[in-house]
């Protein structure tokens, strides 16, 4: 198996995990407060999730194109 791939089921079991993790922060008694005052999660909740998102669409890419070679 090549080493990109390896990288890349790596960043995509991250990007689920942090997204999962992030999904349960919302549901915290911190979020819930801020989202009932200020109508937005805390930072911390955000770039958990946009963070696993990010990370779990890098690796499915590293998946999917990183054994290609080179056209040149």
């Amino acid at each position: 198996m090549n080493t990109q791939r390896v990288v890349g089921i790596v960043l995509l079991v991250l990007g689920v995990v942090l997204f999962v993790v992030g999904m349960n922060a919302s549901d915290s008694v911190a979020d819930r407060w801020s989202n009932f005052f200020t109508g937005h999660f805390t930072d911390a909740t955000v770039w958990y999730i946009v963070g696993g998102i990010a990370s779990a669409i890098g690796g499915s890419m590293l998946v999917i194109f990183g054994g290609r070679k080179a056209l040149v």
